[in-house]
């Protein structure tokens, strides 16, 4: 059992708003300032207008990254470029059409854009930020296709050059300081096993360095990964919990205390071993040091070369158990620490990626992968379908004083209500809060700044800064960003109305702001709310026994003994429950203080074990050698098993039954010591 935290933050009056100084990034603020102030100022230089569209689309491609491998975020980025310049032209032009055209059309695009969260983080916030481009664009129309043209052209252009300082001049990795932490845990493991040989290498120990060893290696060890803890969960708070990095950084860093309580458990074994027993666990610990040391190394660098010497040293671990008897703890003790080793390992390797693809890393076929979490959600249970329909409703009423009684910064109005809406009451609660009081700061300080940039030169020099501080300031508090964020967007604004003086500016955003965080927080408390208590130990052992479900009509269609159909409705549940799941995590990740952190912590290892388990169940559907050469009594052995298991853990039962033999498809085994990091993870549940 983990010791309790040793630091709980104030209440904060019960508002889950968190500022975390570590997550200051100089990268992205020095691209985000690039982006917008030299558009700004080659609009200035050129007295060409449509450039501050670009300069609008290079901010929000700032804001649209979502970090991690450049494969993975060129697609999004792209997305963004291509989807918003299509909506910039084609929505001016339904604007002109009037209200009874746009107006559906435009509430259909919010429904859409908020629905999008169901394809993960990255679209979810790819939706967000659509979402603006939409409201935008129906605020002002476009009179001519030439006009709607142009302005999508300078859309793309603006996002394009972006991506440009994004992708090749400043790389931004917002995982690495939570990769790096996890890495250093795996290191501190691997001076806890190079200590542990040196010991079972002398010819005469004595309980004094068997002391020393628990009380100075164990300790390095253990703060070691209780640092790992705060740097990924500082990370997570301010990147999001659901993303292939989060997964990785959370399953290791859960592997990595699992194997340091079996090491613990093997140093207690070897301390009263045999001769023949020491020998065994000096050739083990001799090749498991490098082991760890190459994957905390791997976790950084991911290095695909590296994947083979692992297997080889981890084989030969295996190998050397077959000196030792079958019924003997310590083989026990040691055979688990390497199916942690393997579960930490395939994480890196193309099939453990993400989850849902083949052995070679590939993809599913897209149509699955765009109907099946379509198919999951399209039910009043799923609380992203709630969460879209009380958003389009919600915004209807401002979209439609927008095109009925035109002004020139209404459009903040719906902004605001769609950016604030979140799934849950208190996450819309507390997003209003601090885009209110942001704004209002914000408003003060582009005031204050108007007065000493007067020309428009000077007004393009300024943005530079405030970008930079707005990007800056992103992932330490959404409040501040919206300080920092609102005199950018206002002195932008200015520089088409450069007759409307920040003041007004100033007041007209605040108070639209204000107006429009109060409507969402009603709209929140009144449509369809989400206002359950923590909820998460009933939320995981709903989703592990959904995915058992899943998992026992997965095998029963191998064995022909029931349809696609029901297969595929279990597969919807399951997707359901660990959508719900995930939006709880979010919720929860926004808490102040760490009085629930580790119940929190287990629930995320569960969540991504599940994302996983649920890939390996897709991809056996695909596996067309596993049902002809595995005996149907094995796959029947194996169902029984997992279905098994997974009662167990969902009725909160973490004492799994003997593994069943057979696994020679490595798809079971993997599946298997999925089942066995969540009994893990469901330990620190039930405790």
């Amino acid at each position: 059992m983990r010791p309790a935290s040793r630091f709980i933050a104030p209440d904060l009056a019960r508002l889950p708003i968190v500022v975390d100084a570590r997550a200051i990034s100089v990268s992205e603020a020095i691209r985000a300032g690039l982006s917008v102030a030299v558009i700004i100022a080659a609009s200035e230089f050129l007295a060409f207008p449509p450039l501050r569209e670009a300069a609008l689309a290079a901010l929000l491609t700032c804001m649209c990254d979502p970090g991690g491998p450049i494969r993975r975020r060129v697609p999004v980025l792209l997305s963004f470029a291509l989807i918003g310049a299509a909506v910039t032209g084609c929505y001016g032009l339904l604007r002109d059409f009037g209200p009874d055209v746009a107006l559906p059309l435009g509430v259909f695009g919010l429904f859409c854009s908020s629905f999008a969260r169901i394809y993960g983080q990255a679209p979810q916030q790819l939706g967000a930020l659509l979402s603006t481009v939409q409201i935008l664009s129906l605020d002002r129309g476009n009179p001519s296709l030439r006009e709607a043209g142009i302005l999508a052209a300078a859309f793309i252009g603006g996002a394009l050059w972006a991506i440009l300082l994004t992708l090749v001049i400043w790389r931004v990795y917002p995982f690495l300081p939570a990769r790096r932490a996890v890495a250093e845990a795996y290191r501190s493991l691997s001076e806890l096993v190079r200590d542990l040989h040196m010991l079972v290498q002398t010819p005469a120990i004595t309980d004094a360095a068997w002391e020393a060893h628990a009380r100075i290696r164990r300790r390095a060890a253990r703060e070691a990964i209780e640092a790992a803890q705060t740097v990924v969960m500082d990370t997570l708070r301010s990147r999001g919990a659901i993303s292939n990095r989060a997964a990785q950084s959370v399953i290791r860093l859960e592997t990595a205390d699992q194997i340091f309580g079996s090491l613990i458990a093997l140093s207690d074994l070897l301390e009263h071993a045999s001769q023949n027993e020491r020998k065994v666990a000096e050739r083990v610990l001799r090749r498991m040091r490098p082991v760890l040391l190459t994957l905390g190394r791997g976790m950084i660098t991911d290095d695909p070369d590296a994947r083979r010497r692992i297997d080889r040293a981890i084989d030969a671990i295996v190998a050397e158990l077959g000196n030792l008897p079958t019924d003997a703890p310590l083989r026990a003790v040691i055979d688990r620490i390497t199916d942690r080793l393997r579960i930490a390992h395939n994480l890196a390797v193309p099939a453990q990626f993400a989850p849902g693809v083949d052995t070679a890393g590939r993809l599913m076929p897209f149509w699955p992968r765009l109907v099946r979490p379509l198919a999951a959600n399209l039910n009043w249970r799923s609380p992203a379908l709630r969460h879209a329909l009380r958003t389009a409703v919600t915004a209807a009423l401002p979209l439609a004083f927008t095109m009925y009684w035109f002004a020139p910064y209404d459009h903040w109005l719906t902004i605001t209500v769609v950016a604030t809406m979140q799934p849950y009451f208190s996450l819309t609660y507390t997003r209003a809060i601090e885009r209110i009081v942001g704004t209002a700061a914000g408003g003060l300080i582009a005031a204050g700044v108007g007065l000493v940039c007067t020309s428009p030169l000077t007004i393009a020099a300024a943005m530079f800064p405030l970008a930079m501080l707005a990007f800056a300031v992103r992932a330490v508090s959404f409040g501040l960003f919206m300080m920092a964020l609102t005199p950018l967007v206002v002195l932008l604004v200015e520089t088409g109305a450069p007759d409307t003086g920040e003041w007004t500016i100033a007041f007209a955003r605040a108070g639209l702001t204000a107006i429009g965080g109060l409507i969402a927080v009603g709209a929140n408390f009144l449509l369809w709310p989400s206002r359950e208590p923590d909820l998460v130990v009933p939320e995981v052992k709903n989703a592990i026994a959904a995915h058992g479900a899943y998992a026992e009509a997965d095998f029963s269609v191998l064995l022909g003994e029931t349809t696609e159909a029901v297969l595929g409705q279990a597969r919807r549940a399951a997707g359901v429950t660990t959508n719900a799941l995930e939006a709880l995590i979010t919720r929860a990740l926004l808490e102040p203080g760490n009085k629930n952190q580790d119940a929190l912590e287990a629930a995320m290892v569960v969540d991504a074990g599940l994302r996983r388990f649920a890939g390996r169940l897709a991809t056996l559907q695909h596996d067309t050698g596993l049902a002809a050469n595995t005996p149907a009594e094995t796959l029947r052995i194996w169902r029984d098993w997992i279905g098994t298991s997974m009662r167990l853990l969902a009725s909160g039962k973490t004492v799994l039954p003997p593994r069943p033999g057979g696994a020679e498809n490595d798809a079971l085994a993997r599946i298997a010591r999925q089942i066995e990091l969540m009994s893990g993870a469901m330990e620190r549940l039930r405790q």
